[in-house]
């Protein structure tokens, strides 16, 4: 008897279960069904690409780059810093140089350059240094690039950003990072760089 005074009351909670259910898996459904279709969906011929859906070519020919004689320290942790740098830069991959691997580096086209080792830049002390992620840079503008180079370490590093990338202090983030763990800081640095 108490069997058929529970059956109706289970008979309505499954109901209403049943009826919650279909309340929420319907709109559910033609949700992820609408976000699929506009994914899927072929863009129309007379749309513009974006510039984000067209992939960046690149050119898989090698960067040409010089590669000075380094003295021993400068060589030694030229090799640290190369061998550690990230495989790209942003959205840029690295690409073959022509020669000094050991203390050259190049990212996309157009080419990103990374130089390891060479002269301190020189600069008026009135000039601003940028600090990114515990580096010091000093920027010198060229005709289609900006320059950044290290100006706190023992050996410094030059990083070529082409016009096209701007603003040029974003692209040696990862980069900061990686010298950072590479490359000594130096006894003394322009009073703008700050630890």
């Amino acid at each position: 008897m108490d069997e058929k005074d529970t059956s109706p009351r289970r008979d309505g909670a499954t109901r209403r279960a049943a009826l919650w259910a279909t309340l929420v898996a319907v709109p559910v459904t033609l949700a992820v069904a609408g976000f699929t279709f506009a994914k899927l969906a072929p863009e129309s011929p007379d749309a513009e690409p974006s510039a984000s859906a067209s992939p960046r070519v690149q050119s898989s020919a090698p960067v040409e780059m010089p590669a000075p004689a380094l003295a021993e320290r400068p060589t030694i942790l030229c090799r640290a810093l190369m061998s550690q740098l990230p495989d790209s830069v942003r959205d840029l991959p690295q690409r073959p140089v022509t020669a000094g691997p050991e203390q050259n580096a190049a990212y996309g086209d157009p080419a990103l350059t990374v130089a390891c080792g060479g002269s301190p830049a020189q600069f008026p002390p009135t000039d601003e240094v940028w600090t990114v992620n515990k580096v010091c840079w000093h920027a010198a503008e060229e005709a289609d690039a900006t320059v950044l180079t290290t100006v706190d370490r023992e050996t410094p590093i030059r990083v070529r950003v082409p016009k096209s990338y701007e603003p040029p202090l974003q692209w040696v983030i990862s980069i900061s990072d990686t010298i950072v763990s590479s490359v000594p800081s130096a006894k003394q640095a322009p009073s703008g760089c700050s630890a």
